[in-house]
């Protein structure tokens, strides 16, 4: 008892001290509110602690965010969904963009495998949003986690043996144009030194898509009007598997994508006919990961994986019942990788240091029916890289924290080899929590799919095709990014990104022939510059909202596109509100309403117009202990999330209207068992894997 009597007259000894200073003030970034003066005495009648946790924190150049209690009362179930409520994270129909970053990679636990990224996505569908701790976002990732540029890690709390198996089963039911059936099952177990870990994904899908296209060609010194009507209609069986078994140190991962039963048609109408493109899989796409990793306890970390992916396509062209031309599409990819890293800690100072090699062999093949319809080709391209980095972090007491590191990379394939010099720079610096300023600096290379720089054709029908392009080179990109965040809540980011010699892929009218070709080329450069505003607020339990604003100008530049040049540049807005509703506090049911809108855009030489949605979900949580869920969501309920893009510039006059079914309907049933908190670990790059480019 002397002892609480001592703390307490110790506590309001503080709290007298902060209250001559100002009257609401803030600890751990929480708010104390203390009564003023009265009387000409100093009086404290009571102490009102507000328990708002800090949704950011700031270390390193990164920002660490409270994702789970984000997405706490929200209609999601998986991590995959959950991250679209990142701030700065934009979710395009599930695909993840970080605003001002030119492409962005997920990791889990700080870890990367060599992981095409619709498996990464599958994976993620698929492991439960109760598995989250929290989120890093990078817009400068360290050399150490063998990734250039943007990105964002995901952290997974870790399974202990009081914890027993846990797991979640999950059903669920997707209603757009067609039915689609999915379910699944994660489950973790640890014992001893060891620790496993399962998750598994089953997905009948069906998608529909139409496209309405007027190419008014110019050709032989007149136009010709061309107009099409397509329709595209796939479907697939899809399994995905994850499993891991980790001792002390050491831990082994598979990871695994079989699709089967894949096949899709294209129905097209217009000016030239009606027309069928079949595509029929001789076989499942294939995609096998192994992973091996040693971590010892002096700071030394050795690893490598070797992926496979295999696919076999067969595409057959009709003019209403006749045969016009096939093509057999192969890719078979066998990839090494491993890499060693080093880290010294020396006090504050943390030094680290690695080296890394991957090496590709792409066997593919095209053959064509008849043969003189395009050259088609067969033989193996190698591609070697291989890099070494060191990198240097550290905290001080007053607020600054960094890390910085220099990667030499080298890169070399059949067509060509460079070296490469790849810094990055992450500071954080704040002299309290209210305010953390952060910069980021980085450069990245992208390198093109391994299937665009093959010399082969792709047929969409007589008057459409796909040509590949051998001289497609990589492309670096730079980006500068300044973030001021209040209140461990507020975020606002400067960004500048350049990059040189970027690619695109757009439709072109050809002056030699009527035929309109889609390829991959080099531009001059792409620049964008703008502002990210990301704001959360609430009105007591009722309502909980975060408004995001996005505002840049964007430029595109090429002196050859083809045999014409463009210099294209837009202004453009990005706006998107979340809105949580709940009945009480502690109430089972929650209702979310979402708004989001782009302004005109461009690409490349094109401009597209304008989009909006509207997205509504209602969460129950229901039986012992909340363990049961049902989840409903209505996704861009009125079907205005596709853009018309237009070319009319350089002799180019092209118009496409994209009648995407992007409104659907899905329910989903999630029953968790023994609670639920396992670990994880398995992520991607850019895809490069695929026939379909």
């Amino acid at each position: 008892m002397k002892r609480a009597f001592i703390l307490c007259v110790a506590l309001s000894g503080v709290i007298y001290s902060l209250a001559q200073n100002e009257n609401t003030d803030s600890i751990g970034g929480q708010e104390l509110i203390v009564e003023p003066e009265i009387g000409g005495e100093h009086r404290l009648d009571e102490v009102v602690v507000k328990g708002e946790k800090p949704q950011i924190k700031g270390q390193d150049g990164m920002m660490v965010v409270d994702l789970p209690s984000i997405v706490k009362d929200k209609p999601v179930n998986s991590i995959l969904e959950a991250l679209g409520y990142l701030p700065g994270v934009v979710s395009d129909n599930g695909l993840i963009g970080l605003a001002g970053a030119s492409d962005v990679t997920i990791i889990l636990n700080g870890e990367l495998t060599n992981m095409p990224v619709q498996n990464l996505y599958q994976l993620l569908y698929t492991t439960p949003v109760d598995r989250l701790q929290s989120v890093e976002v990078m817009y400068t990732a360290p050399a150490k986690y063998h990734v250039n540029g943007a990105v964002i890690n995901v952290v997974l709390k870790t399974p202990t043996p009081l914890d027993g198996l846990q797991g979640q089963l999950r059903a669920g039911y997707n209603q757009d144009h067609y039915a689609a059936f999915g379910g699944g099952l994660a489950a973790t177990y640890a014992v001893g030194e060891w620790t496993f870990d399962l998750n598994y994904g089953l997905s009948s899908t069906k998608s529909w898509n139409r496209e309405e296209t007027y190419s008014n060609h110019l050709f032989d010194g007149h136009r010709t009007l061309i107009e099409d009507d397509m329709r595209r209609i796939s479907e697939s069986l899809t399994n995905t598997i994850y499993a891991s078994a980790s001792y002390k140190r050491l831990r082994l991962t598979y990871n695994g994508q079989i699709t089967s039963a894949a096949k899709g048609r294209s129905l097209s109408d217009g000016t030239l006919g009606s027309f069928t493109n079949n595509y029929t899989y001789h076989g499942p796409i294939t995609y096998h990961n192994v992973l091996l990793r040693y971590s010892a306890p002096f700071g030394l970390t050795i690893g490598g994986d070797y992926t496979y992916y295999g696919e076999n396509r067969r595409q057959s062209l009709f003019k209403g019942s006749d045969y016009l031309l096939g093509e057999l599409n192969r890719q078979d990819i066998n990839r090494w990788h491993i890499y060693l890293d080093q880290q010294h800690q020396l006090g504050q100072w943390q030094i680290n240091y690695g080296v890394e090699y991957q090496r590709s062999d792409d066997s593919s093949t095209q053959l064509t029916d008849p043969a003189d319809v395009s050259e088609g080709f067969s033989g193996t391209t190698s591609e070697d890289v291989a890099d070494a980095y060191i990198g240097v972090q550290c905290s001080f007491e007053r607020g600054l924290s960094f890390n910085v590191s220099a990667k030499g990379e080298y890169y070399h394939n059949t067509y060509r080899h460079n070296w490469n010099f790849i810094p990055q720079l992450g500071a954080t610096y704040y002299k309290t929590p209210k305010s953390i300023f952060q910069l980021n600096l980085s450069t990245v290379r992208v390198y093109p799919s391994y299937w665009e720089l093959r010399n082969g054709t792709s047929h969409i029908n007589p008057y459409s095709k796909v040509l590949g392009n051998p001289a497609l080179q990589p492309y670096l990109n730079y980006s500068g990014h300044f973030s001021y965040i209040f209140r461990q809540k507020y975020v606002a980011t400067l960004y500048m990104l350049y990059a040189d010699k970027a690619t695109v892929q757009l439709p072109y009218q050809s002056p030699d022939e009527l035929n309109l070709i889609y390829q991959t080329i080099n531009m001059n450069y792409r620049r964008t510059v703008g502002l990210n505003l990301n704001v959360p607020f609430n009105v007591s339990y009722i309502w909980n909202a975060t408004a995001t604003a996005n505002i840049f100008n964007q430029r595109e530049k090429a002196d050859r596109f083809h045999d014409i040049s463009f210099d294209n540049s837009k202004w453009i807005f990005y706006g998107e509100l979340d809105n949580t509703f709940k009945f009480s506090p502690d109430c089972p049911l929650s209702l979310s309403v979402d708004f989001t809108y782009i302004s005109p855009s461009i690409q490349g030489i094109a401009g597209l117009s304008g989009m909006w949605k509207v997205d509504a979900g209602i969460k129950w949580q229901f039986g012992k202990k909340r363990c049961c869920e049902i989840d409903l969501q209505a996704k861009d309920i009125f079907n205005r999330w596709s853009p018309t893009m237009t070319i009319n510039r350089s002799g180019q006059d092209y118009r496409m209207k994209v009648h995407d079914m992007t409104r659907y309907i899905q329910l989903t049933f999630i029953w968790r068992f023994n609670g639920f908190k396992p670990d994880h670990d398995t992520p991607p790059d850019t895809s490069r894997f695929g026939t379909g480019k």
